[in-house]
């Protein structure tokens, strides 16, 4: 039974969830899980650990097949995408004036790209004048770049100028996991947030 749900489920189930459904206990969800996560150990799907559930998942060493089946050209991130995630996952919640002092260009095309696609989303408001809109990351951010929790990011390599702003933030190719429907994309300017985008003025 747990192993159809994680085959059917679209999202991470936790082992609560697990055990609601198949109506046992926590303990008997978590050794059915090992059992699973054993079996699919060597296979291209595997059994993974993301945002605080289980999914099942394509496994590393098929990534390059997979994304050459399922991913268009033009729906890469840019590297001004990924530059914009990196410093949501590592500051949020950050606002996008905070996020443009940073990249030093407009990021609102950008903004709309990775908020569309459920990478990022709103966290309330800064209680400043103005009381601007503050983002961070999500647990499909955490599912694409399979990650188990923010605790997974790489270490931030940092250099400060005066005003203590990091002016070197590692991509997050660096991750454990490229995102699904990322890929490395063609050289373009900084402010385009796809590869066929102008600019990130959107």
């Amino acid at each position: 039974q747990i192993e159809a749900l994680l085959f059917v489920a679209g999202e991470a189930l936790s082992l609560k969830e697990l055990a609601r459904l198949t109506a046992c206990s926590q303990t008997e969800a978590a050794a059915a899980v090992q059992r699973i996560d054993e079996a699919y150990a060597q296979r291209g799907i595997v059994l993974r650990e993301i945002a605080g559930g289980y999914r099942f998942a394509t496994a590393p060493q098929t990534r390059e097949v997979v994304e050459a089946y399922l991913l268009p050209p033009k729906s890469s991130l840019s590297p001004a995408a990924m530059e914009t995630l990196a410093i949501v996952a590592y500051l949020q919640p950050v606002t996008k004036g905070e996020i443009e002092q940073l990249r030093g260009v407009n990021v609102d095309g950008v903004i709309k790209t990775v908020t569309e696609r459920r990478l990022v989303a709103e966290a309330g408001r800064k209680d400043v004048v103005g009381r601007p809109i503050l983002y961070k990351t999500t647990d499909e951010f955490l599912e694409a770049f399979g990650l188990r929790s923010l605790n997974d990011l790489p270490p931030l390599e940092e250099q400060a100028d005066g005003e203590g702003f990091p002016l070197t933030l590692p991509l997050l190719q660096n991750a454990a996991a490229s995102p699904a429907g990322a890929e490395e994309a063609a050289p373009a300017g900084d402010d385009a947030a796809l590869g066929d985008e102008a600019g990130d003025e959107g």
